[in-house]
């Protein structure tokens, strides 16, 4: 992209800046790349728009504060220029700000990058067009809309990054969402529009992409799914559009797709005109318009100059062009090719939606309907033997829908001595997009000859063709009258080898392969096991030395101006001889193609898989290419890529050998290789690669070290390999700094860090090879360490071959900064052929947090009852008795109306729980259902069986808990009417033998009445009173859920180490041994949410107090930090206490007292009051009184503790100085007849929802703790005032 300044003429020669912009500062490192800019993460180089190297975004300054709806004035054009020069795509201004809001930053790009659209700053000028409630808003994760979203944008990767998106639609009619660009103007031939979305499948009806100009509004793209959980590219030609278009994204929903869509990273590529020039290159065309473009784009069928000059008729009068508007021209087809339009046309997801021609829905394009492997065959006229001159033949065809879809160019010579097969000069195969790709072939033949295009759809496939434009030297022979018939599909290629002593390919269904008397399937080629005595089946899937013409399977997909192909060294700019001969060999390499896409090329492998995770590829390659360019491998897998290897540039020409890990990965996944040079730079600039191998890919395929499950990581991971599911992977690391192991806590272990390097993949994945069980039962153990306040889910699966997962364990969210151990019994079928694989999957839920493993171990026999249960992945061993009456279910997966609406673990419908229907009909009066656990080993100490459970509105009977330890003995008993609320229930238990625990329903007798349990724990030591907890066995009863916001309250120690900032010591040890409850404000952003810790469900009470202490630790000079306690009930929430960060790094105690004649629960909310600011918040200590009142501070009279702050007693000193000065002025203040500090609320102010609740609060009594020291009386005291307020039901 180039910036003019208009001169006047009589100051020609014009002049051309080419104006860059760079970031500058550690974080966004220059790579090289045709972007200009990209991001380099360790020694991995991010793989972004279609395969370049991703743009490198550096996280804005300032973020604003909350979503925005669309619109608003664009910037004022300073530089004067006239309308129709705005919003081209070419910055006339020297600011670009004829460019500002056009859908894109106005700034000008670096020459060959895009102009784009990250809405970071700003919608870029598009706007919500939609006519219903259901529409686009500028948002980002957790920002305003509700109902599944991204965790994060695309462009920066985090949660902090801002996209747009429409939410949640409730309505039952269909709606769409509109979103529409401004006014753009003058769309070049080469223009193409790449963006990403976002939507988890079956959330949307339909995905559309739209173009209007004129009184015509075409489809660029359409989607009915489905689509994958991550963000996913789109990349569109546009095609030459003259005058002003729009473009549109319509997202249409109804009653059963009711998901969030979300929009990232528009950038409109190569979309302006040429520039007019002063003078031309030698050789180059000049336009009318003074634009100057090369030989080769004149009379191609594209407007390059913009004015149509270079496609003028007089001068195009010696080329014969096709069309297909009228007929077919010169042109003859045996059966299998139709004329066709879009307008009308086929429903099929991938027919065409405008033609090549008249870029419109009107045009007319010619397409193949014979039917999947029947070829359609379009032959030409018989042209004459060419002389000096070539004949050229430019065509533009259509490969899209089908990974099986071909289409070949082919040369059938006539004549005494002519060759009686034909010439194959052109082959594309497999999927290229829904666009129409220019090809050009230069014929030269001593015979007559004709020109057969033949074409072979795959299954939902579509090929066509369009603008078949021959060149004035193709000469029709004064015989072409007598045509000869079209070939019979004999001549064409085999896609695989055929040997003459086999049987015939017919012999086996289509696709199959035929070797000896096996006919092997397509999903059996390529899967590293051979079938065929001779390998035939795992030929041409991927490894190759290039010599033979098959080129191992590898088939070009490039699209643009540079192609893969197979060639000769001597021939080639690159090494003068292969890589694994002395001599001139074969290999591939990047050559010039005539695509009209500035793209790189791409060249792609069958289908392969699965395979085993040692999986490697071996090969060599050269690289040459600078300033600019990328050599790279990527993993096409469900619709995307993964870059799994990046070559270095060299400035010597010879060959670089290199392995790839490709690791374990599940049927169907394609290399590609992806390529850029310039190859009209300085130097021989290429690319090439050869001897390409594949070892130990069977999976099958297993060494003594593969057979080792049992590992502590401390010499290398044993059985276990990273397999790739996305760029986020499992690395072994050493113990440093905040990452310690379990083993020694200096050893090695395993880490899943979404930030080190950064990663885009929602998840990682550790597998196992394959395994033989050594008993019917064996028992798998592990220790996990969840630690962050975004940490997601990880999860533990049994897969066998040919089956579905079996999920065996799972946890989500924080389980604080501490090593857990837990279990599950895996379940066998000895026979020789089982064998199973054992997946730890970590599912990532933003960037603030990590997941660790250590220590794994397998022994034959059962475990031990776990000793947490979520039932999101199974009845953790429970079992039901003869009658099964209790039985697991989801809201949204349970029989009848019956159950909870959410499970306790996950707040959602789609989380389980163990339910029993207490109805008559189910379960009579007085009749039992029991649900006994699995033994648990003796205890030590005592502990605490905590539980979660919910009775029906209507009276469901008594809900019975038993310890089982030789003999039975109840241990607690809830009944009555419920509600609609999970309560936690706990028992304190003491066992010295192995015991189970057992629940008992008993029914009550009446209809449509339930219970349900959920979310079982057993923690050491005795179950604290309801609301309370000091946090030195983990968060008791109160919940620390990601939610409303994504950010979660965390649990550590002072001692332990931390990747956050935290308190030395807790209060209730005043050690660093001690534990507490803290949360890390620095990971919200500006105007970022909130997180919230809630108690139980507690009881009505007329008076209670609630007690707690609370530390802020912000730098010095930020007060930015607030914690706040709400009283949430069912009428909503009610702030009653808050506190910002002015005392910092000190334990203080506040109190407030709480009566409720109705149910309720206290939450800790933790947020921020301005910018970020790094720094904890923490609690330790909480204590609910249940019926007591908080002790009234007498006026007048008190005392305050010796002010000793944690990190220093320096900083003690000089807080005790300023509170000296606060009781003076505030004792001055008593004096004169005013109370210090007093609030100025009101007494009896009633607020809206939460009637009949008093709360009456203290404010924070000063007191300040030591953890090191008791406290001491100070010689005075503050008066605090009490104020309450009353509230009516």
């Amino acid at each position: 992209m180039r910036l003019v300044m208009h001169l006047p003429s009589h100051l020609l020669p014009a002049l051309f800046l080419a104006v860059g912009s760079h970031k500058v500062g550690g974080q966004c490192p220059r790579l090289l790349g045709s972007e200009g800019q990209s991001c380099q993460r360790g020694d991995q180089l991010v793989l972004g728009k279609a395969g370049w190297p991703a743009p490198c975004h550096c996280p804005p300054a300032a973020t604003l504060p909350a979503a925005q709806p669309l619109g608003g004035a664009g910037l004022p054009d300073h530089c004067g220029s006239p309308r129709e020069a705005t919003c081209d795509f070419v910055c006339d201004c020297w600011d670009c700000s004829d460019e500002a809001q056009c859908g894109h930053h106005g700034a000008a790009p670096t020459p060959g990058a895009p102009f784009t659209c990250d809405f970071e700053q700003d919608s870029c000028g598009w706007q919500d067009i939609s006519t219903s409630g259901y529409s686009w808003l500028r948002d980002r994760a957790g920002a305003v809309l509700e109902g599944p979203r991204p965790l994060s944008d695309h462009t920066l990767g985090t949660d902090l990054g801002w996209y747009m998106a429409v939410g949640t639609h409730r309505g039952k009619e269909a709606s769409t969402a509109a979103l529409r660009s401004p006014v753009l103007r003058e769309a070049a031939a080469t223009c193409e529009l790449r963006l990403w979305y976002h939507t988890a499948s079956g959330d949307v009806a339909e995905l559309r992409l739209e173009l209007t100009h004129g009184a015509e509004t075409l489809t660029l793209w359409r989607s009915l799914g489905p689509w994958g959980p991550s963000w996913r590219e789109l990349a569109v030609a546009t095609g030459r559009i003259r005058g002003d278009f729009r473009v549109t994204l319509a997202a249409t929903r109804n009653a059963t797709h009711r998901g969030a869509v979300a929009l990232d990273d528009v950038e409109f590529w190569d979309c302006g005109l040429p520039a007019p020039q002063a003078s031309c290159p030698l050789g180059h065309h000049r336009c009318q318009n003074a634009a100057c473009v090369e030989p080769h784009q004149l009379c191609d069928g594209e407007d390059d100059c913009g004015d149509g000059s270079d496609e003028d008729p007089l001068a195009c009068s010696h080329h014969t062009a096709t069309n297909f508007e009228t007929g077919l021209g010169l042109w003859n087809h045996s059966g299998g090719w139709t004329r066709n339009h879009s307008a009308g046309g086929s429903e099929e997801p991938a027919w065409p939606h405008r033609d090549h021609s008249q870029n419109s829905a009107q045009g007319s394009f010619l397409v193949s309907t014979a039917k999947p492997g029947v070829l359609a065959v379009l032959s030409s006229p018989t042209f004459q033997a060419t002389g000096s001159q070539d004949c050229s033949l430019v065509f533009y065809y259509y490969l899209h829908g089908a990974a099986a879809g071909c289409l070949q160019l082919l040369l059938q010579m006539q004549g005494p001595g002519a060759p009686q097969d034909p010439v194959l000069l052109r082959r594309r195969r497999g999927e290229l997009g829904a666009a129409w790709v220019r090809d050009r072939v230069d014929i030269q033949s001593a015979h007559p000859f004709r020109v057969l295009l033949a074409g072979e759809t795959g299954p939902g496939g579509v090929v066509a063709l369009d603008d078949l434009i021959l060149s004035n030297y193709c000469r029709i022979a004064p015989e072409s009258s007598a045509l000869q018939p079209p070939l019979p599909v004999a001549w064409a290629p085999a896609p695989r080898p055929q040997l003459s002593s086999l049987p015939p390919a017919d012999a086996c269904e289509l696709g199959h392969l035929s070797c000896g008397d096996l006919c092997v399937p397509p999903e059996q080629l390529c899967d590293f096991r051979q079938q065929c005595a001779g390998g035939e089946d795992e030929q041409a899937c991927g490894a190759t030395d290039f010599e033979t013409g098959m080129a191992g399977g590898w088939e070009d997909a490039s699209v643009g101006w540079l192609q893969w192909q197979r060639v000769a060294a001597q021939e080639s700019i690159g090494p003068g001889r292969g890589a694994s001969t002395a001599t001139a060999g074969h290999f591939l390499s990047l050559q010039r193609a005539w695509g009209q896409q500035k793209r790189e090329a791409r060249a792609l492998t069958p289908a392969l898989g699965p395979s085993g995770p040692r999986c490697q590829l071996h090969m060599a390659y050269y690289f040459h290419s600078q300033p600019r360019g990328f050599l790279a491998l990527a993993v096409v897998e469900s619709g995307s890529r993964e870059l799994v290897w990046q070559a270095r540039s060299s400035s010597t020409r010879g060959w670089t050998v290199d392995k790839v890990l490709l690791g374990a990965r599940r049927r169907p996944f394609r290399l590609e290789f992806v390529g850029l040079v310039d190859l009209d730079g300085p130097g021989q600039q290429g690319a090439g690669v050869d001897n390409v191998t594949l070892q130990d890919c069977s999976p099958t395929v297993t060494t003594e070290e593969d057979r080792e499950v049992s590992c502590n990581f401390e010499r290398d991971t044993c059985g276990w390999h990273p397999a790739h599911l996305t760029d986020t992977h499992w690395h072994r690391v050493k113990s440093h700094g905040p990452g310690y192991d379990h083993t020694t806590g200096q050893g090695f272990f395993m880490l899943l860090d979404p930030t080190d390097p950064p990663a885009r993949g929602p998840g990682a994945h550790l597998l196992t090879g394959p395994q033989t069980p050594a008993a019917p039962q064996e028992c798998l153990s592990f220790w996990y360490h969840l630690y962050g306040p975004q940490i997601g889910t990880l999860r533990l699966t049994l897969r066998r071959a040919g089956e579905e997962d079996v999920q065996l364990w799972s946890r989500s969210g924080t389980h604080g900064n501490h090593w857990h151990q837990a279990w599950a019994t895996l379940h066998h079928q000895l026979e020789p052929s089982t064998k199973y694989q054992l997946l730890f999957e970590g599912l990532r839920d933003g960037y603030h947090g990590t997941m660790g493993l250590d220590d794994v171990a397998v022994r034959p026999g059962p475990c031990w009852a776990p000793r947490h249960c979520s039932f999101e992945d199974s009845t953790c061993g429970f079992s039901t008795g003869g009658q099964g009456l209790w039985r697991r279910q989801a809201n949204a997966s349970g029989p009848g109306a019956w159950g909870p609406w959410t499970d306790h673990n996950t707040e959602t419908a789609q989380g389980h729980y163990m339910v029993v229907d207490t109805s008559p009909d189910a379960l009579p009066r007085g009749h039992v259902a029991s649900l006994t656990s699995e033994q648990h080993p003796p205890l030590a100490q005592p502990a605490c069986l905590a539980f979660w459970y919910q009775l029906s509105l209507r009276n469901p009977g008594t809900l019975r808990v038993h310890v089982e330890e030789g003999r039975r003995r109840q241990v607690l008993s809830v009944g009555g009417h419920g509600g609609l609320a999970w309560r936690l229930g706990s028992v304190d238990v003491q066992a010295e033998q192995a015991w189970r625990v057992v629940f008992e329903a008993v029914a009550a007798g009446e209809e449509h009445s339930y219970m349900a349990l959920d979310d079982l724990s057993l923690l050491d030591g005795p179950c604290p009173p309801p609301g309370s907890c000091d946090f030195e066995s983990g968060m008791c009863g109160w919940s620390h859920l990601a939610w409303p916001g994504g950010y979660s309250w965390d649990w550590s120690g002072g001692a332990t180490p931390s990747r956050y900032s935290l308190p030395p010591a807790d209060h209730t040890r005043g050690t660093g041994a001690g534990h507490f409850a803290f949360f890390e404000t620095g990971v919200l952003g500006s105007g970022g949410p909130a997180a919230w810790l809630r108690s139980e469900p507690l009881p009505a009470t007329e008076a209670s107090c609630l007690r707690f202490w609370y530390l802020m630790g912000f730098p010095e000079h930020s007060y930015k930090g607030e914690l706040r306690v709400l009283v949430s009930s069912a009428r909503g929430q009610l702030a009653v206490w808050s506190q910002g960060g002015r005392l910092r790094h000190q334990w203080l105690e506040a109190q407030l007292e709480v009566a409720s004649t109705q149910e309720f629960q206290i939450v800790f909310e933790a947020t921020l009051g301005g910018q970020p600011a790094l720094g904890p918040i923490a609690l330790d200590d909480v204590e609910y009184l249940v019926g007591q009142r908080c002790p009234q501070p007498a006026p007048g009279q008190g005392h305050m503790a010796a002010p000793t702050l944690v990190p220093s007693a320096v900083g003690g000193a000089l807080l005790f100085l300023v509170l000296l000065v606060l009781l003076g002025l505030g004792g001055r203040h008593w004096l004169k007849g005013g109370c210090p500090f007093q609030s100025n609320r009101a007494t009896d102010t009633a607020a809206p929802g939460f009637d009949n609740v008093l709360f009456n609060t203290l404010l924070p009594s000063s007191r300040i703790a030591s953890p090191s020291r008791p406290q001491l009386p100070a010689p005075h005291r503050t008066l605090q005032p009490v104020f309450g307020l009353q509230l009516d039901a």
